[in-house]
Parts: structure tokens; C-alpha cells; sequence
């Protein structure tokens, strides 16, 4: 079902352009389908914040609900930005009082760029604990993606979150460990996802916690649900990234070292790059090292070619079923408590 472009934001035009199906407000108003609102806390860096929104859209949109959705984009004040990003979140974001006198029915919580595993570091602390807060007394259903899911394990469930000795970076393959969860309906069993993370919650974290792992890896559970089944889903993934995504931060990470951000020069994502692309970032490595190429030179286009997208499928499937559960719960139970009758030892009665 259509998405609704009840905004002026550029990222509705951006995928009409590429073919998406987005509906005007006026548009929308002719049409008696039920309306989902779903809130889009946007923590990511400058250089991915846009594209970041196109990611979320595209996989809502995708969904096959009989809804129409309204997304709801706003950050956090707390995270320092530039003068160009800080004039498209004045311009297109609303306020996080905004969100909460409007309400939601479910909200997304994007990760963000924080290498320390202390949480209590960031400067967003404070304002992050008071939306999750919030959302888990408010929104049917809250989907937190990699650092969001680090915050939420620490403020509701006391499990801190670990570093791991470098970074968690490429394309992993993942198995489904709970076949019967409604998330999982027509999910194939093995799938990949991406990571780019320093920090973990382990299994055993979870566990402990009482949050129930759908999907796990060799490098960690990736799909976990909190034990009410449907309250809060874990990403500890990136299953949003377009497939050039990795390219693009491997792209940022050779920038940061020439502008002596970084100390060394950054290897490759494991499990994207073929051995071809490979040869060739080495060369223009080589070549930028000596002086004979800038970064004008990153063979971007060249390697963008070569890459493989094995988890957008997976993706799409379990956003779907997601937007299901939250338009069960929140439109064919109407006037029963949040998830009354949902029986956690069965999660099939939530279809």
C-alpha cells in the first residue's frame, strides 16, 4: 500500500522517481483505507541521514498491508549536526513533542554512529531513554536497529552493552531459530544481513533478559522480540542498508583516513566485494597512496556494478509481517489493552 506524502520532504520524491508508489495528501483523502502512522527516529550521521529515510520508506511502502502510511521523520537535538542536515531536519523533521501529541502507532529507532561502548557517553543518552520511554508506554510496536537495540537492552533490561575487539563489518549469513514466531511467516530459513557495528549484546544477554532470539548468526543474534512478542523488536543489523551501502561507508572510512581521522587505511566489509573489486580498490588504494589518484578516483560506479543484495528479500518480508502485527493490534483489536488476548506462549493467535 501507498505511502503518503502528507510532507514536503524530498525523500517522497526521491522514490517516486525511482518508481515507488507514493500517494498525495489530497489523493489520499478519496480513498477509505485505514491509515498506520509510524514514527521514524532518525539517529544516523550527516552523510547517511537521507538515505537512511529512503531506506525505512522504501521497506514500508513495500509492505502488502491495506493501509496507507504516514511516516513521521524527527531526531534527537542532542546530535551535533551539520548546517546543511541541521536545514533539512528544521525544514522537513518534526519535534519530538510533536510526535507525542499526535501519537503513534508504531515507531522505527534507527541506529547511530557511536564507537565507544559506553552508552552513557553519548550526548543523546538522556533524550533517547525519554522517547523509548515514552514509546514503550504509548506505540503498539517499537523496531530498534543496531545501537537503538544496544540502549534499549541497557535501559529496560540492566544488560550493557560489550565491545568486541573491532568492528562487525560485511554481509553475514543468518538462520532462523523460531520458525513459528509471525514475524518469521514466509521468511526463508537462511538469509543474509549487514553489520557495521564495534559493540554487541550477546546471546547470553538476551537471554537472561527474557527476550526471545528469532535469527542468529555467527556473529550474534540479529532478530530478537521482547517477551511480550511484539513490544519492542531487536535489529542488531543493518537489514535497512540499500546495496551500496557498505560501498558508501567504505567510501567515508577511506575519507576519514585521509583527512587523519583514522589511523590506518580501512580493509574491506567481509562477504560484499568479489575478488575483482577486490583487485581494484587495492590498485586505487595504491594508487592514492602514491599521489597519482585523489578521491574525485574511487572507482565507485565500476565496483557498484559488482554488487550482490542477498537480504533485501528477507528484509522486506519480515518488515511486512511487522506492519501486520501492528495493524492487528491496532486496528482489529480496537478498545482492548495493548496486546490483551495476544497469549506469548502462542504467537500464531497474533495473525
Amino acid at each position: 500500500m501507498p505511502l503518503i506524502a502528507h510532507t514536503n520532504l524530498p525523500s517522497f520524491e526521491r522514490l517516486k522517481d525511482e518508481g515507488e508508489i507514493v500517494l498525495s495528501k489530497d489523493r489520499a483523502n478519496h480513498q477509505v483505507i485505514r491509515e498506520l502512522h509510524i514514527g521514524l527516529l532518525n539517529m544516523m550521521p550527516d552523510a547517511a541521514l537521507e538515505a537512511t529515510e529512503r531506506q525505512f520508506f522504501r521497506l514500508i511502502g513495500h509492505s502488502n498491508q491495506i493501509a496507507q502510511f504516514y511516516l513521521h521523520p524527527f531526531t534527537l537535538p542532542s546530535i551535533e549536526r551539520s548546517e546543511k542536515a541541521s536545514a533539512h531536519i528544521n525544514e522537513h523533521y518534526q519535534t519530538f513533542e510533536t510526535i507525542k501529541a499526535q501519537g503513534l502507532d508504531a515507531l522505527i529507532i534507527t541506529g547511530a554512529h557511536m564507537e565507544q561502548a559506553d552508552l552513557q557517553q553519548a550526548p543523546f543518552y538522556e533524550q533517547l531513554k525519554e522517547v523509548l520511554d515514552w514509546s514503550y508506554e504509548h506505540v503498539t510496536s517499537t523496531l530498534c536497529s543496531c545501537l537503538a537495540t544496544h540502549a534499549v537492552m541497557e535501559f529496560k533490561y540492566g544488560q550493557k552493552r560489550r565491545a568486541m575487539g573491532g568492528k562487525c563489518w560485511g554481509v553475514f549469513e543468518h538462520q532462523i531459530t523460531d520458525r513459528t514466531h509471525p514475524l518469521m511467516s514466509g521468511v526463508n530459513t537462511g538469509f543474509n544481513v549487514p553489520h557495521s557495528r564495534f559493540n554487541e549484546i550477546t546471546k547470553n544477554q538476551f537471554k537472561t533478559a527474557g527476550v526471545h532470539i528469532l535469527v542468529d548468526s555467527s556473529v550474534g543474534a540479529h532478530l530478537c522480540v521482547s517477551e511480550d512478542l511484539l513490544r519492542i523488536v531487536f535489529f542488531q543489523g543493518h537489514p535497512e542498508y540499500d546495496t551500496i551501502s557498505l560501498l558508501k561507508e567504505y567510501k567515508r572510512e577511506v575519507m576519514a583516513y585521509l583527512s587523519n581521522s583514522r589511523d590506518s587505511y580501512p580493509p574491506f566489509p567481509q562477504h560484499y566485494l568479489t575478488e575483482q573489486s577486490k583487485a581494484i580498490l587495492n590498485e586505487y588504494q595504491a594508487r592514492l597512496l602514491s599521489g597519482e589518484f585523489s578521491l574525485q578516483d574511487f572507482p565507485e560506479a565500476l565496483i557498484t556494478k559488482t554488487l550482490n543484495n542477498t537480504w533485501h528479500d528477507a528484509t522486506s518480508a519480515i518488515i511486512n509481517n511487522w506492519i501486520g502485527c501492528v495493524y492487528q493490534v491496532t486496528h482489529e483489536e480496537v478498545g482492548k489493552p495493548f496486546m490483551d488476548g495476544i497469549n506469548p506462549n502462542d504467537p500464531l493467535n497474533l495473525k
